[in-house]
């Protein structure tokens, strides 16, 4: 691999640094700049995932300082596919931005970059100190971007998600002290190797930083009652920015996989952290997540909920331990992030066309195309529900027989159909709202100039669930062949500190 596998962090950043010294080029020079870097970072995505899809695993060390002692990254099949998964939203979003949105503020190519290499850093990292660095960076990011086109509603948004989440910070900093202050290390695998020794005196403390940990990786995540953030925020963010926040809550899940499988499980006494409170905190997450999407006045509220409910579907699962659940979260993550995306981008199209009325769930003037905004809402309010035959309908099948042998199977099940149900219905009491009960006497609106490069971001998100569902074969089985190889754990030890292991406990100071 040599140093390909640094490259998803390095070209975003250096692409975030020209934007930022070259922004007196004007707004076309950082479009372009910003634009071949994403399609750069796509490109190279690809080539990774078709590197991991041979099963074996790719260790970075940064300075030639190996693990535990130096910064490594590492590719697997997760990994890539999360890093994928991030260029697939991040360039259609940015060829929506460039039709106008990123002309209502400064710098957002250089935070929209920055916001990649936190994204895909904390994909790539192998230890938590580093993770918790690539999430300051993508925050710090987002929080500009968040307020980027200014406004009372993003203010109020901005102001929220930054107090809430500096106190996450802070959580994540007094967990990573008591880890290290206790084990020593901050590196995955060797927290794997150093977890079962942990004499029975000090096993409650060690306990008590993990569940501190697992608090912040459900506040990213957007887990109840850390999630009254959500809505607020991404339902006052600019579309595209907005679409590219749908992968945040998925870093959560995806921090919550990767602790749970490589570390937690491998000790007795920190192996059933997730029982029985996740299971439970995930079906009212879904419930309150259902009831937004039925009280929501706008579109891209909604949507938000949306994002609140798919969050809580696979932190359902996630407390059931194995390769089908690992499997069926994957799966549903790759799903999830690119409709909600999706989603976002088509309720600013719907907005753009609705003059005053914008997004609100209120009768408007005709829409000038609706044939066309009515077929993509379609397809995504099918894909999102859950129903056949789009790629919802598989995901949340995986879901289900996930907890087929768990005593949770049964409340799992209710949340989960109830919700789909619940949707549906509400996604289609909206589209009678927005498409078929026209307010046929008031004027129509001064509709936007077309813009072909908003057209293309949106529908390739849109079309995102149709190609899930062509390839759901191929998808799936990657999804299984990734899971398989994350839940074993040794394989991932030997990857990343080879023969060291045994040199470092002997060294480690008692």
């Amino acid at each position: 691999m040599s140093h390909a596998l640094i490259v998803p962090i390095l070209l975003p950043l250096l692409a975030a640094a020209i934007c930022l010294t070259g922004h007196r080029n004007g707004l076309t020079f950082q479009r372009w700049v910003s634009f071949l870097a994403t399609l750069a970072l796509l490109s190279a995505s690809v080539l990774l995932v078709a590197s991991a899809m041979r099963g074996e695993y790719s260790v970075y060390a940064i300075g030639d300082w190996p693990a535990p002692f130096g910064i490594v990254l590492v590719l697997d099949r997760l990994s890539a596919a999360m890093v994928l998964l991030t260029a697939l939203l991040a360039l259609p979003a940015l060829l929506y931005a460039m039709g106008g949105a990123d002309a209502k503020g400064q710098l957002f190519h250089p935070l929209f970059q920055l916001q990649l290499v936190g994204i895909n850093g904390a994909f790539l990292t192998g230890d938590i100190f580093n993770l918790f660095v690539f999430f300051e960076v993508l925050l710090l990011a987002s929080y500009g971007l968040l307020a980027h086109g200014g406004g009372f509603l993003r203010a109020r948004a901005s102001l929220v998600y930054v107090v809430l989440n500096v106190v996450g910070s802070m959580l994540f900093l007094a967990a990573l002290a008591l880890i290290y202050g206790m084990l020593g290390t901050l590196n995955f695998a060797d927290l794997a190797l150093v977890l079962p020794q942990v004499p029975e005196s000090d096993q409650a403390l060690v306990r008590t930083a993990f569940a501190l940990l697992v608090i912040v990786f459900a506040l990213k995540a957007a887990l109840i009652p850390l999630s009254f953030w959500l809505p607020l925020a991404y339902g006052a963010a600019m579309a595209p920015v907005a679409a590219l926040f749908a992968i945040l809550t998925k870093v959560g899940v995806y921090a919550l996989l990767r602790t749970s499988t490589i570390v937690l499980a491998n000790a007795e006494f920190t192996a059933n952290l997730f029982e029985p409170w996740l299971v439970q905190v995930a079906i009212v997450t879904i419930a309150l997540g259902t009831a937004g999407v039925l009280a929501a006045l706008r579109l891209s509220v909604v949507v938000a909920y949306l994002v609140m409910i798919s969050t809580g579907l696979m932190l359902a699962v996630i407390a059931v331990p194995g390769v089908a659940s690992a499997a069926a979260i994957i799966y549903y993550m790759l799903h999830s992030t690119l409709v909600t995306g999706g989603f976002f981008l088509l309720a600013d199209a719907i907005a753009n066309e609705r003059g005053e009325h914008a997004d609100k769930l209120e009768r408007g003037p005709q829409i000038r195309d609706p044939t066309i905004l009515g077929s993509a809402y379609l397809i995504v309010a099918v894909a999102v529900s859950g129903v056949p035959p789009l790629s919802g309908f598989l995901g949340k099948v995986m879901l289900l027989q996930s907890v087929s042998g768990s005593p949770w199977r049964l409340p799992v099940w209710i949340a989960v159909l109830a919700s789909s149900l619940v949707v549906a219905l509400a996604l289609a009491r909206t589209a009678s709202v927005l498409f078929w009960e026209p307010i046929t006497d008031e004027p129509r609106p001064a509709y936007p100039p077309t813009s072909v490069l908003r057209n293309l971001g949106l529908m390739a998100l849109v079309a995102a669930s149709p190609l899930l569902t062509l390839t759901s074969g191929s998808v799936s089985g990657y999804a299984r062949a990734a899971a398989e190889q994350l839940v074993d754990r040794q394989a991932y030890i030997e990857a990343v500190l080879g023969a060291a292991p045994r040199i470092i406990r002997e060294q480690r100071p008692r």
